[in-house]
């Protein structure tokens, strides 16, 4: 049976959103137990955010879209304050805050852009 596919799938932006969510899963494993409902579930919660707006705001007006991704954005930003936090609670190392914020960065970089490209062409 054929694979059902979404065209929002085959963004780069949103493939490497979703590979950022794996990420901050894997690392928050390590937080301790007590931060389950604290900090490890808002970074969860802010990272998967970014993936489900892009999805979201895909396939709609352009400037509906756009809208989506500056929600996304927003969620860039949460996710680099929880990694602060992590860092600061000494939860991650600072070669892990490194690899995270590059990858916020690169997501940041790579939302504007898709932002500026709405912009520039019509519905």
């Amino acid at each position: 049976m054929e694979e059902i596919k979404f065209k929002f799938e085959d963004l780069k932006v949103y493939q490497k959103a979703l590979s950022f969510v794996d990420v901050v899963y894997q690392i928050s494993n390590s937080f301790p137990k007590e931060e389950n409902y604290r900090l490890t579930s808002q970074f969860i919660r802010a990272a998967t955010s970014i993936a489900l707006n892009i999805a979201e705001g895909s396939g709609d007006t352009n400037p509906q879209f756009s809208r989506f991704l500056q929600i996304a954005l927003g969620s860039v930003k949460e996710c680099v304050v929880c990694v602060t936090i992590a860092k600061n609670q000494k939860y991650i190392s600072t070669k892990e805050e490194s690899n995270l914020r590059e990858k916020l960065e690169e997501l940041s970089k790579m939302i504007s852009s898709l932002q500026k490209y709405l912009k520039n062409t019509n519905d």
